[in-house]
This record gives C-alpha cells, structure tokens and sequence, in this order.
C-alpha cells in the first residue's frame, strides 16, 4: 500500500527533496504539499533580480503546475497548516484534515522585525518571499521615494541595491562596523560599503535604531542618537528566524530551530524537518547549498537507505550587479593562523587566505573573484598548500618570479590629492615639475617647495619621483612603520589626510597593507593618527591601545597595578588625602609613594580590585591621573605668587589652568608641563616637554626638553605678556605636535626634525594658524576629554567582567 507523504512548507528545500525521492522512486509515497503561498516553487535567492528588474517571476519558478500534476502531488498552496496532531498522525488547515504516514515540516524561516515600536506599520516589510517583492515593488513607484533598509547582511544589501536601481533614495542601517560582517572581515567590508556609497547608496554602520515613526504609514526611522531618516518604505533585513510555531506547538524539540539528527529526523520517529528551520548539531542554514544536501539525504531517508548529513563549507556571494565578492570558511583572527594578503587600491581588489598548518580555512576576495573557486576546493579537500605557499595568492595560472608594484599605491592617488600640506602642493603639481626637469628633491623643493618646509611629506614627494621616473629613480632608504607596509609614519599620515580616510579598514586596503589587521606596532600608531586627524568621525578603538592605556592603570612586573589619581596642579586637599589613605586600607596596598609629578601613587593594587578602587576616588571627586597614556601625565608647579617671597606670578593657578585644558587629549607620546613661579625653576621647567618661567614682565614659555632616557633642556619658544596669551600658545603647540610627530616621538624628538623656526612660525609668528591650531585641539578635547575610570566604575561594572577581560600583548614602548 501506498504511504500518505505530507510536507508542510513549499519551498526551495521540499522542493529538491520532493525532486531526488522521484528520480528514486517516483511511486513509494502519495504526497501531499501544503504550502502558506498562493504558488509553488520558486527560485527565492533569485528574489533580488527581480526585485531589481532583471527578472520576471515566470523566469524564477522552479516547479509549475505541469510538472506537479506529472508526479501526481496534491498541491494545498494558499493553504495554511494550523495544528500538527501527533498522536492521530494528522495535519489541520482551514479546509480540513489530512492524515500521515510520514510527516516532513519545512516551514523555512521568517524575518526578523527588530523589537522596536513601528515595526508594524504600513509599509515595514520583510525580504523572504515574492509578496514582500511586490510591496517593495509598489513603494518604488513612488516619485523621489526614500526606502530604509534596516541590515546590513546579504538580504538587506541585495535589497537596497535593487530599490536604488528602481530609483528609490536608500538608506542602509547596519548594526555592527562593518557591512556582512558574518561574512566579510573589515577590509572587505570597507571596500564593499565604498562601492555602494558611489552608486549614492547612504550606508551607516554602527546604527542603533530606535523606533520607526509613522501614524497611518511608515514615515521616517529614529536612531538612537537622534538622527531621524525620512522613508516611504522600510525593509527588515537585520536576520531571519526558523519557522518553528508548529513543531513547538505539537511538542517535538526546539532549540533554536527543530532538532534533527544526521538523518534529519526529528524527536518523533514519523516525523522529519528540512531547510532553514531545522537545526542540526547546533547550527541554523540559511544558505541553499546545505539545504540541498539535506534535501537530498531526507529523500535517501524515506526510501529506507543510509545516508547522513554532514554539515558542508558554504561561500557567500552577493547578487548584486557589480560587485565581486566571495567568502569561505574562517576568516576570524585566531591562535595558530596565518594569512597571506594582497591589496591593489587601484583597482578595488583585496584578497585573503588565511591558513592553519598549511591548509587553507578561510578565504576573503573582493573585485577579483576569478579564482575562488580553486580556492574553495582547496578549502574543502583540506589539501597542503606547502609547495605553492609563495604564490598561492595570485592563483593556478600565476608565473613564479612575476613582479609585484610596490608604488601602486601612489601612482594610484589623483592629481588633486595634497602631498605638501605645509604648502598645499598637490601630486599633479609635482608630476608636472618632473616633467619640467625636476627629477630629484632639491629640484622638487625649489620649484614647488614640496617637503621644504617641515620636511614630514619628504617620503611621500620621493615616492611621486619613483612612480613618475621609474627605474630612473631609486628611493632613499626609509623606515616603515612596520613589516605590515611599505610606508613611513609621514606617508601614513599624509594618505589619511589627503585621501579622507577615517578608518583603520579604509587605511589598510588604500594603503596597501601586507596584513589584514595589522600588528602591535602599526595599529596603536593608526589608531593615534586616525583620531588625532578625525576626531568627530573617528572612534578611539581600545583594542589598538598598549595594556596599561586598555587597563587605565600601569601594569607593574609582578602583575600588580599602579593606581595614580590626578591632582591639578600638585594640589590637594584634606578629604582627597582621607580617600587615598581610605583606598589604600580597603584594597591592601603595599606601598604608596609621592612621585615627581606632585601626585601619590597607590602601588601594587590586583587588577580585580581597579574598578573598584577607581570608584571609591570618584566618589571623593578624583580622577584619573592618566600616569599610563600617550597623552598629558602632570603639569608640576611650584607654590609661585601664593605663598613665596619670590614669586611673580600665579604660577599655581596657570599650571591647574592648563592641566584641566589639556588632561584627557592622547598625544604622540607622554607630555609633561610645569610651571615655575620665578626663575629659580623650583619646577624645573627647563626639562620638560613644554616649560613656563614666570618673570616680572610675563611669561617665558620654552619646549623640547627631556629628563629621561636622555637629558636635554628646553628651547626658547616666545615670552608672552598675559597668562591668556600662554594657555593659547600651550594648546596651539600640543595640537601642532599632535598633527605632525611620528607616533611614539617625544615632543623633543619631532621640534629636533622639524626645527623650532618651522614651530615658531605657526605657533607664535602666525595668530591665524595660532587660533586654528587651538581651535582644532579643543574641538578634538570635546570628544575625547572624559574620565575613563568614571566610565568603567559603573555601578552596572560586573567584577567578574573586568576579570575576564583579556589583557593586550601590546607593551609599551617607552
């Protein structure tokens, strides 16, 4: 006799299972289809073509009704299943019941609507199937309609490229850093978001919304920050959810999709689930190569054979016109890896592999795709790459030996792009003064004056030389920053500058970097140069931050922390004493010491113990004294006109002024002021990065010293009539060093390279770039000047969070 086959669920998946069990046996089962849709199969990862008009529907079914009626299936389409009764072997839908055999459940997956109010408004919709195609259909026919694609994952970027090819103005909203980020690593990711914003694609990463607005219809989408985003349409694309109502509700077991073993069988002996609402050993598919796979297993299954489900290496692709992209595998940083990186910022092409003992596990590939897959099938074969390692990267028909471009990079910028900021000379301008004869430096110099003045952009000049000359030119030797690039600290500098580049992916591929990530040397210094440069766009990343910046305490050799609270100026009160006496009782601390900044420094605190510490401070109104950062340490005073027969100035009262200006800005290396009341320098000013002399007349300011590794006195900068006068000069030289100094110079260091007159005729001779430079430092002090232990010490600060916090292995480098 005949078993009655019943499949809840008419999609891609019950499709080709329903298509492997007749090629087996087309008359084992009398099958039933039931599926919530008014049609049967269609192709729906084609969805997105036809949303943006490539294709019809009639192009995209994959079974009609010819070939239904061929195998005899009973088709229930439009025909929703209620209630699964186990016990009775019975299936209930709004004409009736129909009873089973053997029961397959492949009820897919369901958008996820973010849990925020409006999700249910009028024209909110989701991208799973041809209904959700055809609303976003009739909202396109809006004129000047703005959509907002809420997801920034391969369904939301599909959808948004094809609302913008139907002439909607889109607006992608994406949660985490970087676009796909399940699929892409930030490199790709970057190079990805580039080439949509150019098609005029608004895309915003790190997009917390808030609520979706509208009375009647959708209007607009609030962020959290406030933004709101005007839209005639929304489209949820932030994920998908099994389908798993019914199984729940019959009782079989639930995780987060319907359990099934290797046979894709479910907790009921009749009873089997497929495609994207099943889960299988702990994960959820949602891409049609391993449901395939399932499908084919569950139709070996049924006819009573052998077989398992093995959970398959799955790639990523985006259909969108354009755009080449392919991911595999496991791209993740990782102990035991390595990667192998090629970037051509000319051409948009970025390629990873990344390997484990010489097999490849993951691989990345934009703009260039062509060798994906012989990749992939190294990836799956698990095959040993040793003897092909060199040049594994440009793939099976690379030559050994070819040449690589090393000044790609350069030769790919504009003609517009400003090399010599110091005299806004552009590349075309120097590529024209070749032309003219000026084929080295001196020339350069005297014809343009590019790299005449400070001298930073001296390496980027000769790599224009080099790209523009060729073989005729050879570049002096320069330091890079680190194996992970070519360039210096002064080309790094100049390329985020001149190219707007306001992210550490953005850097690494325009930049040409050898590595994905970076290393422990160049991305504390990128981290520095992209926040120095961009400081409204930019957000400080604590991963790039040395140990003792990351714990906002200073690791000690035997594990232990120093804990150093600010006191402005050396100043400071009874009731500050009693915390610190307080603190260094509740938290056992062996040792406490007064240091030469004029502060008391608790000594051997446990790390578990920091935040805690750190909030027991902020209660007395201590902060951090930032004795571990790149960045203002102390500013020493002496008691000056307050309390000393010799002073003649309020030496006190500057130095609290300045160290309350200046405390919280991160700088190339530590900064340390002091101020002296009277020229017996009972601060010793005439050591430190930058030093004030009080004198009868005024104010002597003085830079460029030293009382470390190496001694040097300061430099005479300019002596000034009024404290005002000195404060502008302090910040127009801090925010100067901030913009030009090689990361991890000291300021004696960098006045050594670019010279004190070139200082001097910004900072004093120049009050226009005077009043720019303090401006630019204050705007950058009004997002970053904030206390990170107030931060940390929250009362919502779990004690075992800090604790599990793993410690950078960047050390460093004083």
């Amino acid at each position: 006799m005949t078993q009655k086959l019943v499949i809840i669920g008419a999609g891609m998946a019950s499709g080709r299972m329903l298509e492997e069990l007749f090629e087996l046996a087309p008359d084992t089962y009398d099958v039933t289809l039931f599926g919530a849709e008014p049609r049967g199969n269609y192709n729906r990862i084609m969805l997105s073509p036809v949303l943006a008009g490539e294709k019809c529907y009639d192009d995209i079914v994959t079974h009609d009704a010819k070939w239904y009626r061929g195998h005899n299936v009973n088709c229930r389409f439009g025909e929703a299943v209620v209630k699964i009764d186990r016990a009775r072997k019975q299936v209930f839908s709004a004409n009736g019941v129909t009873s089973y055999d053997k029961l397959v459940i492949a009820t897919g997956s369901a958008s996820f609507f973010i849990p925020v109010a409006g999700n249910d408004l009028p024209g909110v919709v989701g991208f799973r199937d041809l209904d959700d195609v055809t609303a976003m259909l009739t909202a396109a026919q809006t004129p000047a309609g703005k959509a907002v694609v809420i997801g920034g994952g391969l369904l939301g970027l599909e959808a948004a490229a094809a609302l913008n090819e139907r002439g909607m103005q889109v607006t992608v909203l994406h949660l985490m850093g970087h676009l796909m980020d399940r699929q892409l690593d930030p490199a790709a990711g970057y190079l990805l978001q580039q080439e949509l914003q150019s098609r005029g694609i608004q895309v915003v990463c790190k997009a917390h919304t808030k609520a979706i607005l509208g009375t009647d219809q959708v209007e607009a989408v609030l962020m959290e920050d406030g933004t709101v985003h005007g839209a005639d349409l929304v489209v949820m694309a932030a994920g998908i959810r099994p389908e798993v109502r019914l199984a729940n509700d019959a009782g079989l077991h639930v995780e987060r999709g319907i359990v099934v073993d290797d046979t894709l069988l479910t907790s009921d002996p009749d009873v089997f689930a497929l495609g994207e609402c099943v889960e299988h050993d702990r994960t959820v598919y949602g891409l049609v190569a391993p449901l395939f796979d399932m499908a084919k297993v569950l139709a070996q299954t049924l006819m009573g054979r052998p077989a398992g489900f093995i959970a398959p290496a799955v790639s990523t692709k985006l259909k969108v016109t354009g755009v080449d992209l392919f991911s595999v595998g496991d791209f993740a940083e990782g102990p035991e890896r390595e990667e192998i990186v090629f970037r051509d910022p000319g051409r948009g092409i970025y390629k990873r592999i990344i390997l484990r003992d010489n097999q490849i596990i993951g691989t990345v590939m934009y703009g260039d795709t062509a060798d994906s897959s012989w990749l992939f099938s190294k990836l799956k074969s698990g095959e040993d790459i040793s003897d092909i390692r060199d040049t594994l990267i440009f793939g099976p028909a690379f030559p050994v030996g070819a040449p690589t471009d090393p000044l790609a990079t350069i030769a790919a910028l504009p003609d517009d792009a400003e090399i010599c900021g110091c005299n806004g000379v552009c590349k075309g301008a120097i590529v024209t003064a070749i032309g003219k004869g000026a084929t080295d430096l001196a020339a350069l110099k005297a014809t343009t004056k590019a790299s005449a003045s400070c001298g930073s952009c001296t390496g980027l000049v000769e790599k224009v030389l080099a790209s523009t000359l060729g073989d005729t030119f050879v570049i002096p030797t320069a330091q890079p920053i680190c194996g992970c690039t070519d360039m210096t600290h002064e080309d790094l500098r100049r390329m985020i500058k001149s190219q707007r580049l306001k992210t550490m992916p953005a850097v690494m591929q325009e930049c040409g970097w050898k590595t994905s990530c970076g290393c422990h040397s160049c991305r504390p210094a990128l981290n520095f140069y992209l926040l120095a440069e961009w400081p409204l766009d930019y957000a400080d990343d604590a991963q790039s931050r040395f140990v003792n910046e990351r714990n906002h305490a200073n690791i000690q050799k035997d594990g232990t922390y120093s804990v150093l609270p600010r006191m402005w100026g050396g100043m400071t009160t009874p009731d500050e004493l009693r915390a610190i006496a307080d603190a260094a009782d509740k938290y056992d601390v062996p040792a406490v010491k007064v240091t030469g900044g004029q502060r008391i420094d608790l000594l051997g605190v446990k790390k578990e113990d920091l935040p805690h510490m750190w909030a027991d401070l902020n209660e007395a109104g201590m902060v951090s004294g930032h004795a571990y950062s790149k960045g203002l340490r102390t500013v020493k005073t002496c008691v000056g006109t307050d309390f000393c027969r010799f002073g003649t100035q309020d030496s006190t009262g500057l130095g609290i002024k300045l160290e309350k200006l200046l405390w919280g800005s991160w700088t190339p290396h530590k900064v340390k002021l002091a101020v002296s009341g009277c020229p017996r320098n009972c601060a010793e000013a005439t050591c430190k990065d930058l030093g004030i002399i009080c004198v009868e007349s005024g104010f002597e300011i003085s830079v460029g010293g030293a009382a470390g590794m190496e001694l040097k006195q300061t430099e005479a900068l300019a002596k000034v009539a009024t404290e005002q006068e000195a404060i502008e000069l302090t910040a127009a030289f801090i925010q100067l060093y901030r913009e030009h100094a090689r990361y991890l110079d000291r300021a004696y260091k960098w006045v050594a390279k670019v010279g004190l007159d070139w200082v001097k005729e910004r900072v004093v001779e120049d009050l226009a770039e005077r009043a720019a430079l303090c401006d630019r430092f204050e705007l950058s002090q009004s997002v970053y000047r904030k206390d990170p232990w107030a931060e940390q010490a929250t009362p919502a600060f779990q004690r075992d969070k800090w604790s599990a916090l793993a410690d950078l292995t960047l050390e460093a480098a004083e």
